[in-house]
């Protein structure tokens, strides 16, 4: 198993990771989190080479997916850098890369209940609105607490004191997040536990995918 502690934050810049290789000949990743090796829950970066291409597999517990860049593709259609995507449970493709790409994947983290299927291309500009203070908000989904959303956050911006119940996952696109625990540039990935407080800010302009509400914690539910 690896970080499969939700009692504990993880941050990992994943600039600094090497790439690992999968069981297709041209797919790469680099996990963030895994119950075993080829199954179960898995959060992981994952690239494919140009004109790579994955075997037919299914998704018991459903895939989610932002696209960082290149072009994703599969039976359903062409996905291009800034595609969110979730494929619900029982979904099956064979995805492939004509120009390459580089994903961040989510594998069998949904309720078995949430039979959402979403394609959502977060680069237009439409479907934003103002969140709390000066920020910018694109949400993506919503499923019995679980909340996932873009987020632009200007530069300047300060907040004091966040925490979220059932914790929280950031990954930052652009520019640099910021904490009073440490400075998290493009390609970080951060987990927070369930009501785990800090104060976030930013000193440049930020973009970063966010997602609420959805980590097991001991004693819940």
């Amino acid at each position: 198993m690896l970080n499969m502690q939700f009692d504990e934050r993880v941050i990992i810049n994943t600039s600094d990771m090497d790439w690992q290789s999968s069981p297709v000949e041209g797919v790469y990743r680099k996990p963030l989190s895994r119950e075993e090796a080829e199954r179960g829950h898995a959060t992981s970066i994952v690239k494919y080479s140009p004109k790579s291409s994955f075997r037919h597999h299914e998704h018991p517990l459903g895939e989610e997916i932002l696209v960082l860049d290149g072009v994703l593709s599969d039976e359903t259609g062409d996905y291009p850098a800034g595609t969110y995507l979730r494929n619900p449970p029982g979904f099956s493709h064979t995805p492939y890369s004509d120009v390459g790409c580089t994903l961040l994947v989510k594998l069998h983290q949904f309720s078995a209940n949430d039979h959402h299927k979403v394609c959502i291309n977060t680069l237009d500009e439409e479907g934003w609105i103002e969140g709390q203070g000066r920020l910018l908000m694109r949400p993506l989904h919503e499923f019995n607490g679980e909340q996932v959303a873009m987020i632009k956050w200007p530069a300047g911006q300060h907040f004091f004191s966040i925490s979220h119940f059932c914790g929280e996952e950031v990954y930052v696109i652009q520019g640099e997040y910021r904490d009073e625990y440490g400075k998290y540039g493009p390609g970080t990935w951060i987990r927070n536990p369930h009501m785990f407080e800090y104060n976030p800010y930013a000193e440049e302009d930020t973009l970063l995918w966010v997602k609420v509400g959805h980590l097991p914690y001991p004693g819940l539910g």
